[in-house]
C-alpha cells in the first residue's frame, strides 16, 4: 500500500483526497519509480479542482513531474537504483502521475537526473522550469542574444516565469518582469529582474503596432498579453509563448509578423522529443543558479496538496510549490 492523491468523479460528484492506494491498482508500464518528491503545477491545480477538464479517465493520480528512484525495471537501460525525473507525457491526466509515493511508468518517458540535483531541486525545478529553459532554447535558436536588448518575461511571480527570470539573468540578459503583485518586486529582483512592470500594462486591448522595445519574450499568460508583447517585441525578435493563465484566445494581428518579421515561437512541453528534453535537463544543470531556487520554493507534504491546488489557481502562491510525497 502507498499514499496518493486519489481523483475520482462519480455520481456523487467529482473530488479529491490522500488516500491508501494497493500497488497493484498502478497502471501499466515498465518501470516502476519510488518517488521523493513532486510539484504542484498549473495544470495539476486544474486538476485537483476540476476547473477544466484535464483528467481524462478516473480515478487519477494527479502530478506531471515527479523525481525519484527506480524500483524495478523492464526497460532496457534503466536499472533499479536510477534516479530519474518525469515531466509531461499526459501523466496526470490519462496516467497515473506524481502526487503519489509509487508511480507505474513507461521507461521512454524518464530521463536520469542530473547528478548536481537532488530530487528536490529537481522538483523545484519540475515542468516549470524544464519549461523556461525550452523558452530560453526558443530565443537562442532564434538568435536572441544579451546584448540586443530587454527581454520580457510575463507571469514573472509563477513557476515558469520564476525560473525563466533566473536563467535569462545568470546568462546575461535585461530581463523586465510583468506581474500583478507588485509587492513581489524584491523577490523578482533577488532572482534578477531588473525592471519590474505592472501586468495591466499589457493585459487589455492595445494597438496592432506599439513602440518597440522587446528584443525577445518569455510568455505565459496568452490571450492580450501575449499580443501586446508581439505588438510591443523589436525587428525580427521573438516571442516565446508557453501559458495560457489570462486565457487561450489571441486578439492579434499580423503586423508584427510581417512589417517587423517577428517570430512567435510555440513552446510545448508534454510531448517534447527525448532529445530535447535531454538538453533542457543539461542546460538547467549547467545555467540555473541553484541558490535561486530557494528563494522561489515553497515545500509542502501531500497532505496539503489539495488546499494549495486551489490557492494556486487564485494567484495566492508564488513561484515552485514543491510536495515531498513521504510527510
Amino acid at each position: 500500500m502507498f499514499k496518493a492523491v486519489l481523483i475520482e468523479k462519480d455520481d456523487t460528484g467529482y473530488r479529491a483526497g490522500v488516500t491508501e492506494v494497493d500497488e497493484a491498482a498502478l497502471p501499466e508500464g515498465d518501470v516502476t519509480v519510488r518517488v521523493d518528491y513532486s510539484t504542484l503545477n498549473y495544470k495539476d491545480g486544474l486538476a485537483i479542482t476540476g476547473k477544466s477538464p484535464v483528467v481524462r479517465k478516473f480515478p487519477m493520480v494527479p502530478g506531471i513531474d515527479l523525481a525519484g528512484t527506480v524500483e524495478a525495471s523492464a526497460h532496457a537501460g534503466i536499472v533499479p537504483g536510477d534516479r530519474v525525473v518525469l515531466n509531461g507525457w499526459g501523466v496526470g491526466e490519462v496516467h497515473w502521475g506524481g502526487l503519489a509515493q509509487r508511480a507505474r511508468l513507461k521507461g521512454e518517458w524518464l530521463v536520469p537526473l542530473p547528478a548536481t540535483f537532488t530530487s528536490r531541486q529537481a522538483m523545484a525545478i519540475g515542468t516549470a522550469g524544464y519549461t523556461a529553459m525550452l523558452c530560453v532554447m526558443a530565443l537562442e535558436r532564434h538568435g536572441v542574444t544579451p546584448g540586443q536588448g530587454e527581454v520580457l518575461v510575463t507571469g514573472a511571480n509563477g513557476g515558469v516565469g520564476s525560473v525563466a527570470v533566473a536563467l535569462l539573468a545568470k546568462l546575461g540578459y535585461t530581463v523586465v518582469a510583468s506581474t500583478g503583485r507588485p509587492q513581489e518586486a524584491d523577490y523578482l529582483k533577488a532572482l534578477g529582474a531588473a525592471t519590474i512592470i505592472d501586468r495591466a500594462e499589457l493585459a487589455t486591448p492595445g494597438k496592432p503596432l506599439a513602440k518597440e522595445r522587446w528584443a525577445g519574450v518569455v510568455d505565459t499568460v496568452g490571450s492580450h498579453t501575449l499580443a501586446n508583447a508581439c505588438a510591443s517585441t523589436r525587428y525580427r525578435g521573438t516571442v516565446a509563448a508557453c501559458g495560457l493563465a489570462q486565457g487561450m484566445d489571441l486578439p492579434a494581428s499580423v503586423a508584427p509578423f510581417i512589417l517587423r518579421g517577428v517570430t512567435l515561437a510555440g513552446v510545448d512541453s508534454v510531448m517534447a522529443p527525448r532529445a530535447e528534453r535531454l538538453e533542457a535537463w543539461r542546460r538547467l544543470a549547467q545555467d540555473l543558479d541553484v541558490g535561486k531556487l530557494e528563494l522561489m520554493t515553497h515545500e509542502i507534504g501531500l497532505g496539503e496538496a489539495v488546499a494549495t491546488a486551489a490557492a494556486l489557481l487564485e494567484g495566492k502562491v508564488r513561484g515552485r510549490v514543491v510536495v515531498d510525497v513521504n510527510r
